[in-house]
């Protein structure tokens, strides 16, 4: 590849150049091209070569696009593009021609612009939504190597927006294609204006799968730059303000013929990131101050806890299982996820401890402490809320104290959280013990 001369890339552009020139001259005498077949055989064995001679030689990038070969390349996609059948040929070709433009672009800024100013966003909008599979992944790795935060600002512009929602529909639709994960987890999500503006063009369905891919990127294990760190604190504001404006969608799977509601569904995937993300310690500090969420926290496992004792659903708590079968309706573990966000809020912030005991929230998280199949871990979560709750405030330790003297805290629950209650001159003092 470094040994080859200027003159190789040259002749291979004449070839592009004439057919080209021909297909278009087939367009506009509107007869059928006599020999399409070689021609696009030919197209195809010139952008294998082109694609070769890239992998890993700038030189050969560099002659390449200073030849004009990616301005040249796009002109006979385009016309490519016109041919109305799909036969394996034209298939080939234009997945040969996809593959030359990702391998130009790699590691190569200066390619990467001519391209962007030549196919964006028609050309990545029409193979986005192309019946060929192998095609859409091609399109997908070209966009993700062309991608840098100035071009996904761009996205942000009405007509750009659709190439974004494009990406997350080839996610969704086909999962193997790795490329628009990386797209979206490497570039998409760094852009909190993007997202919320993607947000709101979604079907429910891609909000789910968005939410999921949220879920994937704040859960990865590598310490975040305080620049990430700031783009998720903004991502943790717009999804609280969702989760607040959504979370009584949660009701309607009360009733079987809802167990698939979609915006229900949205509720309960909100909350699985929230939960995600106060687990940071260096987001918590940021969430606990976000107006309302500790409240809607409160409020939704209130109204799915009564919910739950005034009939027969997916809220009542249940013991039944032999250990073999398995609960699978989505709204499984909801309100152990609801109270770990109440601990989450409450760790080692008086203010908001404070505004649990105001709401009344400490009864009803003990009221939680019972062991539930369709709450997993719902006791865990609520001995550590409750462990949050009582650190260093003595208003909620006692309010604890009184209502297991007057028989309203039940006294092996507060045993199974490692607490027992002490009376010590007339006072009742709530104080941890070791477990046996």
């Amino acid at each position: 590849r470094e040994m080859a001369e200027e003159s190789i890339f040259w002749n291979v552009l004449e070839i592009l150049k004439s057919a080209s020139s021909e297909i278009e001259q087939t367009y506009k005498d509107s007869c059928e091209l006599v020999d399409l077949d070689t021609c696009l055989l030919l197209v195809a064995e010139c952008f294998r070569c082109l694609r070769n001679a890239c992998v890993e030689c700038a030189k050969n990038q560099h002659v390449m696009r200073n030849l004009g070969l990616i301005s040249t390349s796009v002109h006979l996609i385009k016309l490519l593009l016109r041919i109305q059948i799909k036969e394996e040929l034209l298939l080939t070709a234009l997945r040969c021609s996809l593959q030359f433009l990702g391998n130009i672009a790699a590691g190569n800024g200066d390619s990467q612009n001519s391209i962007w100013k030549c196919a964006f966003p028609d050309l990545f909008l029409t193979f986005l939504t192309y019946s060929d599979e192998k095609i859409v992944a091609y399109c997908c790795m070209v966009l993700f190597t062309c991608l840098n935060s100035e071009k996904v600002r761009e996205l942000l512009n009405p007509g750009n927006l659709t190439v974004a929602v494009h990406v997350l529909k080839v996610y969704k639709e086909q999962l193997e294609t790795e490329w628009s994960f990386l797209i979206v987890t490497d570039h998409l999500l760094k852009c909190p204006e993007l997202v919320k503006a993607l947000y709101a063009k979604l079907s429910n369905q891609e909000r789910i799968t968005l939410l999921e891919l949220m879920m994937a990127k704040v859960s990865e294990k590598n310490p975040a730059t305080s620049e990430e760190m700031n783009v998720i604190a903004r991502h943790a504001e717009f999804l609280a303000g969702c989760f607040q404006e959504k979370c009584e969608a949660v009701l309607k799977l009360t009733s079987a013929a809802d167990a698939e509601d979609e915006e229900a569904l949205i509720t309960i995937r909100l909350l699985d990131v929230l939960c995600e993300m106060t687990s940071n310690n260096g987001q918590l500090e940021h969430l606990q101050t976000l107006p309302g969420l500790l409240e809607a926290a409160i409020d939704t496992l209130r109204l799915t806890h009564l919910a739950g004792k005034q009939a027969v659903n997916i809220f009542t708590a249940t013991h039944a299982m032999t250990g073999q079968e398995e609960i699978s309706h989505p709204a499984v573990g909801f309100k152990s996820h609801l109270i770990r966000l109440i601990g989450n809020l409450c760790y080692k912030n008086k203010e908001n401890q404070d505004r649990v005991y105001e709401l009344d929230g400490i009864p009803l998280i003990l009221d939680n402490c019972s062991i539930d199949d369709n709450n997993p871990f719902v006791n865990q979560w609520a001995v550590y809320a409750i462990r949050n709750l009582t650190e260093q405030n003595e208003r909620i330790q006692d309010l604890i104290a009184q209502m297991e003297e007057k028989g309203l805290a039940d006294n092996s629950a507060l045993e199974s959280m490692g607490l027992e209650i002490e009376k010590r001159n007339d006072k009742l003092i709530l104080k941890s013990v070791r477990k046996k």
